[in-house]
Order: structure tokens, then C-alpha cells, then sequence
């Protein structure tokens, strides 16, 4: 369901402190990880963490640049890309595909399809909250025979803040 319009931006388009929206995934990661009965090891939980640090869709090359500088790693893209899919499989981050990125889930553990308010300009990326998108896709789908097996829907646009800014 939509949430209501309060007068506010999303967080994800307001500057914040990034430590809390780490924190919640990273333990919510890992208490369904364990209720899942699959490893979230010290890298997947890392690559999880890199995801998070910002609300803006993070690209494979991006992350394994970070694990190279930052951490010391010596990480090669397919070890990377093996702990985005299990991210992925676990349903704790989406694809953006038109970025070739990765955003954090924010309904980890909830069965839904992936939909995204994406900033043109500071290129934040919301994820949104509408059963309407999903079952407007599946109507219209299945009115051709169309099955549809995964669906993610990206919009472009301009978030409030980089509106008022221009």
C-alpha cells in the first residue's frame, strides 16, 4: 500500500546520518540469514554495508573499488558478483537494471516486486510501497497470456531536493 504524502521528502532524498540505515539492514540481514539457515559471511555482510552507505544505487565495479582501497582486499569482480546474487536470492538488495547497480531492500523478508523513484540529477533511488503497480503489471500481463516472472519498474525523475536546488 502507498504511504500518504506527509509534506516531507522520502529519507532516502534528505541528507541523513546513513549509520542507522546500516545498522537496521545489516541486522535484519542477518536474522534472516540465520533463519534462512545461509552464511552471511564477513564479504556478503560487507558488500551489504557498502550498499547501504547511501541511498543511490552502488555499481559491482563501485563496491570491489572500495574493497580494493578502503578494506585492503585483493577481491575479483566475480567474487563480488557472487555475493551481490546471494544478496540478491535473499532478497536484501534489487537490481537497478538502467543503472547496472545495486540498492538495498527495503522490505527484506517481505515477498514483493521491485519498484523505484530514481533522481535524474543526485541520483538517489526510493523504493516504493504500491501493490496497485504490481497488480496493474499482472492485470494487464495476464489479459495478453503474459506470465510474468519478475518485474521492476524505474522511474526518472527529479527528487524534492534537487528541485528546489535548481
Amino acid at each position: 500500500m502507498l504511504k500518504p504524502f506527509t509534506g516531507k521528502a522520502p529519507l532516502a532524498c534528505r541528507p541523513h546520518d546513513h549509520s542507522h540505515c546500516v545498522s537496521q539492514a545489516l541486522g535484519t540481514a542477518e536474522n534472516l540469514c540465520l533463519a534462512q539457515g545461509v552464511r552471511l559471511t564477513a564479504l556478503r555482510k560487507r558488500v551489504l554495508e557498502l550498499v547501504w552507505q547511501s541511498h543511490k544505487p552502488l555499481g559491482a565495479y563501485d563496491i570491489l573499488a572500495v574493497l580494493s582501497e578502503e578494506d585492503g582486499r585483493k577481491a575479483a569482480p566475480p567474487t563480488v558478483y557472487r555475493a551481490l546474487d546471494f544478496l540478491l536470492e535473499q532478497g536484501l538488495v534489487h537490481r537497478i537494471a538502467s543503472l547496472n547497480a545495486f540498492i538495498g531492500c527495503n522490505h527484506p523478508g517481505e515477498v514483493h516486486q521491485g519498484q523505484f523513484l530514481i533522481c535524474r540529477q543526485c541520483h538517489a533511488a526510493v523504493e516504493l510501497e504500491h501493490s496497485a503497480i504490481d497488480a496493474a503489471v499482472q492485470a494487464s500481463a495476464s489479459s495478453l497470456g503474459f506470465i510474468v516472472e519478475a518485474q521492476t519498474v524505474e522511474v526518472l525523475g527529479l527528487c524534492a531536493q534537487c528541485r528546489e536546488a535548481a
